[in-house]
């Protein structure tokens, strides 16, 4: 059995999540603050990708970073069909699951906490580090495990963007699908397997998270 798509689908998960992290935070904290009206535009917009097709997200992302495409010619039409080409598609599918549930948080939180702090004469940046993402951490956390969850299962907009190929752009969907085409079924479940294995832990990770949160 090759490992080279678990391998290769723990990095990208791994990279889209970190880069989801700092962009989510950073855009959460900004809507939350936000009138109604602005923050159900944004929200709109950011949260798109999780009620489109992976296929469309795929198909849009495409249309930015194919070779025929300003972006894609600019890069010399290396943006697509390589196994970094899949952080697109992870980023773009993992982030809304991210930014909802950590914008929750901040959102949950007593902000009196902040404005006290503010009348001690506390800076609004050490307040978001010292104060504020420490008492939000249960959140940040079962976003991020959200987020990991997703990205390293996604099949629909990576297999438009990274394609399939052996030992260079393929995870483990993009591999269950191809052995299932080739009727390979035993390797198909094997794969099949291993990835259940994974979910159930970020499952349990997630209600674990979640009771804490519950108890505090």
């Amino acid at each position: 059995m090759e490992w080279f798509p678990l391998y290769n689908s723990l990095r990208i998960a791994l990279i889209s999540t970190t880069i989801v992290f700092f962009f989510g935070i950073f855009m959460a904290n900004w809507v939350a603050k936000q009138r109604p009206m602005v923050k159900g535009f944004f929200d709109a917009i950011l949260l798109l990708p999780l009620v489109l097709p992976p296929t469309v997200v795929g198909w849009l992302l495409l249309m930015v970073l194919s070779p025929n495409r300003p972006l894609g010619a600019l890069f010399g039409g290396g943006l697509t069909m390589t196994w970094w080409s899949a952080i697109f598609a992870t980023i773009a599918v993992s982030f809304p699951l991210f930014y909802r549930t950590v914008r929750g948080s901040f959102e949950a939180m007593d902000v009196t906490v902040l404005q006290a702090g503010r009348t001690l004469g506390l800076s609004d940046r050490f307040l978001f580090w010292q104060v504020q993402l420490p008492m939000c951490k249960q959140g940040i956390l079962a976003g991020l495990v959200l987020a990991f969850a997703r990205a390293l299962g996604e099949y629909g907009a990576t297999a438009m963007v990274a394609g399939y190929t052996p030992n260079r752009t393929a995870t483990i969907a993009t591999t269950v699908y191809q052995l299932w085409r080739t009727g390979e079924d035993g390797q198909a479940w094997a794969w099949v397997g291993v990835n259940m294995a994974i979910a159930l832990v970020f499952l349990l990770a997630l209600q674990w998270i979640e009771h804490r949160r519950e108890t505090l």
